[in-house]
């Protein structure tokens, strides 16, 4: 019985949480090597290998342009390899590679390029999830619309942030600090990033246009993803049912709002990340694939298809934004690198490079080590 048990256990966690994660993951990937393909290729670049994961080849194809299709053993990533890279991680050039070619293949080949086609080419990667997640945010509210609660305060809680503001129930939030304010999570945004700072808050009071300044309390939350330190000005939504209506975009207005969204995920991250410099947030919120994973298994069963769809909106939007870092090995060392052959008039050395490769190999790792660790002690808590 419990080998049995084990057994249906570890299938249970295949379907409940490394499905819906290997969906996603590959939906994001796919995407990011998609954009470096397609502009190496719209640049003249001959493509040798386009593989999605690591390590020993699965199975894989030869398309009639002699790019190597493949799908690897460890799906944690991908990689696309141009003509003449010494690496598909590195921005040096493989200079045996090159000598051997004719000048024909020397033309195609990736370090022939000019700077400007190059950035493109490495841009293109992070450049395309953020246009998948535009697409994702656009294409969910124009196909269903968007549920949408009117910002209406059901109820003040006792001694919390509103009620010290003066708040009442059957209050309707207009606006925050100049603001259109057009649903109850519109206010929850807000609201949740703006802690112990002053908010200019504009209510219809029967009829009556109130103005009242209103601070959010700092609050604590355990999530999925760690611990969440957000504003609250403690009230509840409205339970009414005539309070909800389902908002349909066209597809221009559908745009704006994957635009806008999109924008929300990075201004976020960015908010984030200068806090945990600042000291403001600690790194319990920095996830790996273990937690990636156990976020995607509870949407997949709560949210069903379309918000694991979202999810890989968030988390392309999150992948790109890392590899703009200016990290060596990271699409954003590679554009940093171009800049400085820029500003010299010729590149770094190949000596300079690689040094410049094994920190950032190193720093990664380090990431990768420490974001995993983390993984482990929070889901052990949740236990």
């Amino acid at each position: 019985m419990d080998i049995a048990a084990t057994v249906w256990n570890s299938g249970s966690f295949l379907l409940s949480y490394l499905v819906p994660f290997l969906f996603v993951l590959t939906i994001v990937v796919f995407v990011h090597e998609l954009g470096h393909f397609l502009v190496g290729r719209w640049c003249g670049v001959d493509v040798k290998v386009f593989s999605i994961g690591f390590g020993r080849e699965i199975f894989g194809f030869v398309d009639k342009h002699g790019t190597r299709w493949r799908f690897a053993l460890i799906p944690l990533g991908g990689y696309v390899k141009f003509s003449g890279d010494a690496d598909p991680s590195s921005s040096a050039a493989d200079s045996a590679e090159v000598e051997r070619m004719t000048e024909e293949q020397r033309a195609r080949s990736f370090p022939a390029q000019s700077i400007a086609e190059r950035v493109a080419i490495v841009a293109a990667g992070p450049i395309a999830n953020f246009v998948l997640a535009i697409l994702i945010f656009a294409g969910t509210v124009y196909a269903f619309g968007r549920p949408v609660l009117a910002p209406r305060v059901e109820q003040v809680i006792a001694g919390k942030a509103a009620e010290r503001a003066g708040l009442l129930a059957g209050d309707v939030v207009l606006t925050i600090d100049g603001k259109q304010i057009r649903s109850f999570s519109d206010m929850q945004r807000l609201v949740s990033t703006h802690p112990n700072e002053t908010l200019s808050v504009t209510v219809d009071r029967a009829g009556t246009m109130v103005t009242l300044p209103v601070t959010p309390d700092l609050n604590e939350t355990s999530t999925a993803l760690g611990k969440q330190r957000i504003g609250v000005i403690g009230v509840q939504a409205s339970r009414r049912t005539e309070d909800w209506t389902t908002q349909h975009y066209s597809l221009g207005e559908a745009v704006k709002v994957g635009f806008s969204e999109t924008w929300f995920v990075v201004d976020r991250t960015y908010d984030y990340l200068s806090k945990l410099i600042s000291g403001r947030e600690s790194t319990d919120q920095l996830s790996g694939p273990i937690r990636i994973a156990q976020v995607s298994g509870m949407v997949a069963s709560n949210g069903g298809l379309l918000a694991l769809i979202n999810l890989a909106a968030i988390l392309s939007v999150s992948i790109g934004l890392m590899n703009l870092l200016p990290v060596p090995m990271l699409d954003g060392g590679h554009l940093m690198f171009y800049a400085i052959e820029a500003l010299r008039g010729r590149p770094l050395s190949e000596r300079a490079q690689e040094i410049g490769f094994r920190v950032g190999f190193g720093l990664v790792l380090m990431l990768m080590l420490f974001v995993t660790w983390n993984d482990i002690v929070h889901v052990h808590s949740r236990l």
